[in-house]
């Protein structure tokens, strides 16, 4: 249904429009309870053999929506019945943005693949933290984290802790994003010192609560094999929990889509299909050069089932989905956890 009726009329209007009408329909309809219902029952794959326990949460399924869907928290509750094991909000920096300037948002239909540079437009943390008071559902919620684009890069780890402190009681899980090529050097915080100190930073913070909770990072699909060893080492030194591979690419190689068009549409991060093999790379990476040591949630060019698989054979421990979502629509979430169900129970049983 989404492919034939709903996609073409979304896809016929400018694509940020076209987020917002969406979002805001299901909103809507989702207050008919057995509309909601519905969906619920037919979206959701369950078994235990699709749990994943990692730094101390139960997931019930291995697939989440990333960050930058929802990024005010605005509509976790109705996301939640489509099945997903988790959904991640943000980013979200501590005072309101409205990103960079619009038209920032752009399809490539021939690639299944989306470039924006949308600049961390949100309405800060206290917007979204009143959002998250409004909590219906208990699907696990990450919240991604980062930093206004006026704050100077040497202040920056004092906007990461303003947003860690206030979504502490409403996250169960956080992200330091240091790595949308969106917001004026940004990915510079990638580097090993500033890194380690906005991460130690975190980690005292973290210490000083009741309980702690897990702090992953989320790294750029770009960074150089030199550049993930130290990213390595940053993990085993400030003892965080995981890492997101990956966000968007500046790279624009092997596009089908026309390089003038690819030109005209300007700077940006590119998500979908062509990110796949990179950010699964990453995911290997990581996994082995560390062995094992740490969780690894892979995102990045997820258009069908098997692509998700991929990225859990590569050592992904979870995986996430954007642009695939917005091509493809929500029976894509239900495709994925029945192909890893499937894919679990074999090895159970082998």
């Amino acid at each position: 249904m989404y492919k034939y009726l709903i996609k073409p009329v979304l896809f016929s209007l400018p694509p940020e429009k076209a987020h917002h009408f969406s979002v805001s329909v299901i909103k809507k309809l989702f207050k008919i309870g057995f509309v909601r219902n519905y969906v619920k029952s037919t979206h959701f794959v369950t078994s235990p053999s699709l749990e994943r326990k990692l730094f101390g949460l139960t997931f019930p399924n291995p697939v989440g929506l990333a960050a930058g869907f929802d990024k005010n928290a605005d509509f976790y509750n109705e996301f939640a019945n489509f099945g997903f094991g988790f959904i991640e909000i943000g980013t979200v920096t501590p005072k309101p943005q409205p990103g960079n300037p619009q038209p920032r948002l752009f399809r490539l239909p021939k690639d299944k693949a989306l470039i924006n540079r949308m600049g961390f437009n949100n309405d800060g943390v206290k917007k979204a933290v009143e959002n998250l008071k409004k909590r219906k559902t208990n699907i696990i919620i990450g919240g991604n984290i980062g930093k206004n684009k006026v704050t100077p890069n040497e202040n920056a780890v004092d906007d990461y802790i303003t947003c860690f402190n206030e979504l502490f009681p409403y996250v169960d899980y956080f992200v330091v994003n240091v790595s949308s090529p969106n917001t004026p050097n940004l990915r510079e915080l990638q580097d090993k010192k500033p890194l380690t100190n906005i991460l130690n930073r975190l980690q005292q913070e973290n210490t000083k609560k009741e309980v702690r909770k897990p702090i992953l990072l989320k790294i750029a699909p770009d960074l150089s094999f030199e550049q993930l060893d130290d990213i390595i080492d940053i993990v085993a030194e400030t003892k965080i929990d995981g890492i997101i591979a990956t966000n968007t690419t500046i790279q624009r190689s092997g596009l089908k889509t026309p390089k003038d068009e690819i030109e005209k549409i300007g700077n940006g991060g590119l998500s979908g299909r062509p990110l796949l093999k990179r950010s699964t790379e990453v995911i290997q990476y990581l996994k082995q050069k560390s062995q094992n040591a740490f969780t690894v949630i892979g995102v990045g060019g997820i258009t069908k089932p098997e692509d998700a698989l991929e990225k859990i054979n590569a050592g992904a421990d979870l995986v996430q989905v954007y642009t695939g979502f917005v091509y493809e629509g929500p029976a894509l979430i239900k495709k994925i956890n029945k192909l890893l169900l499937e894919n679990f129970e074999q090895n159970e049983n082998n």
